[in-house]
């Protein structure tokens, strides 16, 4: 006790301790990226204790000793960590998938590179070596993880902890193109979680300021280091063939012939700030299965998110308060290429697609429609971005599709004005035109004629370290239209108000607590109100990293004519009991409306899930689903149910084997439907998939996989389609 007041009395004594800045020292002896700190290199290298606890505790003395080791050669930065343990054996590791970490020990290096407090590139790595990277956004307060960078990490346990080594290319990075040195804002951090989750790092984080990157200590270096402007080339192979059916138990499957795809997607730095992607033939394929969704009582169009490498790559550039770019718009393209660049304040970024197919979302104040037409279109997203006054931004914003008889474009102008560290404000105004084949605009019942729209969203926000709260207002028309994005819901004036309070702890049975109030409205073009409704939502974080939140909501809903009073209950808990185990269960009941007809039913939800490590090689994760609705009356008007397992076994850092099962099943009582449908339907998917990879883009996939259906027409589980496939991808960098 006496140590940590002693601890915080001299924090609070001492100068700020991220205001020097430090010099990195550089070397021309070799290092071999191998977990073993034996070359005489980091014997010159820069040593930085990483002396802060800053989660939970508030720049408290960390509760264990760790020293990063950084030092650079003029191509590279190396990065150490000496990772002391009192207790080894507690070590939390696991051999994963790259970019997942899961809830290991871990440590990392965030850069600020144009050291304006804004954009960061990290890499964490756990104590196996295991790799995650990312941007971190501080502006829009997102991180993501989809940036691929190849770079070289490894670690080792050892009798008092965990030694890591890293080795990152500075021609994976973008940065000023100036004289002399750099400054960087820089960032080292370790995960320790134990009974608590515990952040440290080596500076000191004030709650009281909004952003975090603004925060770092500053980092003098790379003398003569200029940013890529390398060529890098990858090259692919797709083999795939499908046996499939329309009609699953009347008509058998017929085998297509083999598939095979060459190729190429090539990345070039224009300038040592300018980077532009071609794909020629691209392969857009998606290895990874899509999790398992409950299709029923929706009244909007399911989502699922964009996996495909060619677009993950820059795609925070892109972001914008309204989602108006969203790539899983674009379906099959034939041929693509991205631009994206910054130089000082200013930040740019390009994609265009020639699709083959042309994919449409009507948007409506209740619900959405959508569909595919077999027909080519062009598509167009240009994005600026300008910034300004510490954290701040302005920026605009154009999105184009145009195909035959059909044509949108879309765009505007969008700020975020971090006024203090207090206050922020956000504001977009979007204006689109469209025009749809008639034959489609006939179908779901669209305008005949060209018809324009106008979006706008305005949102204020305070948030100090102990209160927050926020107004928004977003107005939708209902003819607008952003084709390459995702809006679901237009024709709408949304308000919305709330106020909240937040308590931190060192205590043993809580760290967090959280009180939310929100009062929101919805309501049609016309006036009809469709939603009012009162918010509480309570959060609280306890021992075994545990989570416990509540929200509670009580109002009005319209549907179909009638407005209906509700009330509903939200319990979401998660908890990690032992070490490599993580359970959690997510429920909701109350009242809710029965969409197939047109009425006020019971709903009960339960998520339940399980992320078990049950050695250091083999994961399990299941994710269910099961939804039931009641009417009034208290007769069954629906059973559903879905499950998601997936099995893991991860050979080493570069490669693993992935079993997935995936069923589907609804259950409905015909006698409360006002229309027919199937008292049963069940789907069931299955796939094998086996990958290597070296980097993010030199890899192998084959796999395998199959779906099954059941309906009131066939006796059982009938097979609707099978799949082979393989891809190969290898990465040159000249």
């Amino acid at each position: 006790m006496f140590e940590r007041t002693a601890f915080l009395l001299l924090t609070i004594l001492a100068p700020p301790a991220n205001a020097a800045i430090v010099d990195l020292p550089r070397t021309d002896r070799a290092i071999s990226t191998d977990g073993v700190l034996d070359e005489n290199a980091w014997d010159e290298a820069l040593r930085i204790r990483l002396d802060y606890e800053n989660d939970p505790g508030e720049n408290t003395a960390a509760p264990v000793e760790t020293t990063a080791l950084l030092i650079e050669d003029g191509e590279n930065l190396y990065v150490a960590f000496e990772a002391h343990d009192p207790d080894p054996d507690n070590i939390r590791a696991w051999l994963r998938d790259r970019d997942s970490l899961g809830p290991s020990d871990f440590v990392g290096i965030s850069l600020d590179t144009y050291n304006d407090g804004r954009r960061a590139f990290e890499f964490f790595t756990n104590p196996l070596g295991v790799q995650l990277d990312r941007t971190s956004d501080d502006v829009n307060g997102r991180n993501d993880s989809s940036w691929d960078a190849i770079w070289e990490s490894a670690g080792e346990i050892g009798d008092d902890g965990y030694v890591v080594e890293m080795r990152i290319p500075l021609d994976q990075l973008s940065f000023q193109d100036v004289d002399g040195e750099q400054v960087w804002g820089f960032r080292v951090v370790r995960g320790y979680p134990r009974e608590r989750e515990v952040s440290m790092s080596n500076m000191s984080k004030n709650r009281d300021r909004n952003c975090k990157i603004c925060q770092y200590p500053k980092l003098s270096g790379f003398a003569g280091s200029r940013p890529g402007r390398r060529l890098e080339l990858v090259p692919t192979l797709t083999a795939v063939q499908v046996e499939s059916t329309d009609d699953p138990g009347f008509t058998p499957m017929s085998r297509d012939d083999v598939s095979t795809d060459v190729g190429l997607t090539a990345s070039y730095g224009i300038t040592p700030e300018i980077t532009a992607s071609l794909a020629l033939n691209p392969d857009f394929s998606q290895i990874e299965a899509d999790g398992v969704q409950l299709d029923i009582n929706n009244r909007f169009s399911l989502v699922f998110p964009e996996r495909r490498p060619f677009f993950l790559e820059g795609a925070d550039y892109f972001s914008t308060p309204l989602q108006m770019v969203f790539t899983r718009t674009v379906v099959d393209p034939a041929v693509a290429a991205n631009l994206t660049g910054k130089r000082g304040a200013h930040t740019i970024a390009a994609f265009a697609a020639q699709d083959e197919v042309t994919s449409l979302l009507f948007p409506g104040p209740t619900e959405s429609s959508e569909t595919v037409i077999e027909q080519e279109n062009t598509a167009f997203v240009g994005r600026y971005g300008y910034g300004f006054g510490g954290a701040s931004t302005i920026g605009g914003l154009l999105t184009a599709r145009q195909g035959d008889g059909y044509r949108n474009v879309a765009g505007g102008i969008d700020t975020r004005w971090r006024i203090n560290d207090h206050h922020e404000l956000v504001a977009q105004l979007l204006r689109s035109e469209t025009e749809y084949p008639q034959e489609v605009a006939e179908e779901f019942g669209q305008s005949l004629d060209e018809f324009g729209g106008n979006a706008l969203l305005l949102e204020h926000s305070f948030e100090t370290r102990e209160w927050f709260a926020e107004a928004l207002f977003v107005d939708i028309d209902d003819a607008f239209r952003a084709d390459s994005g995702l809006i679901r819901r237009g024709g709408t004036e949304k308000a919305e108000l709330s106020v909240g309070r937040k308590w931190q702890s060192d205590r043993d049975w809580w760290t967090k607590m959280r009180l939310r109030g929100a009062y929101e409205t919805l309501e049609r073009d016309d006036g009809q109100l469709l939603e009012d409704m009162y918010i509480v939502q309570f959060t609280l974080d306890g021992p075994w990293q545990s989570r416990f939140d509540v929200n509670m909501r009580r109002g009005r809903e319209y549907d179909e004519g009638l407005t209906y009073d509700v009330a509903r209950m939200n319990v979401a808990t998660r908890i990690r009991p032992a070490d490599g185990i993580v359970l959690g269960l997510n429920t909701r009941f109350g009242d809710e409306i029965d969409v197939d007809n047109g009425r006020l039913a019971d709903q009960r939800r339960i998520n339940p899930f399980v992320n078990w490590h049950v050695n250091r090689h083999l994961l399990l994760r299941l994710n269910g689903s099961r939804v039931e609705f009641d009417s009034k009356a208290g007769d069954t008007i629906f059973d559903a149910s879905v499950v998601d397992a997936r099995l893991t076994w991860q050979f080493s850092l570069r490669s693993y084997v992935r079993l997935t099962l995936q069923q589907t099943r609804i259950e409905r009582n015909q006698d409360e439907y006002v229309e027919i449908v199937d008292s049963e339907t069940k789907e069931v998917g299955r796939q094998l998939l086996y990958s290597w990879e070296l980097n993010p883009q030199t890899v192998f996939f084959l796999g395998y996989s199959d779906a099954y259906v059941d309906n009131d027409a066939v006796d059982s589980l009938v097979a609707s389609d099978r799949t082979w496939f393989m891809k190969v991808g290898y990465a040159w960098a000249m």
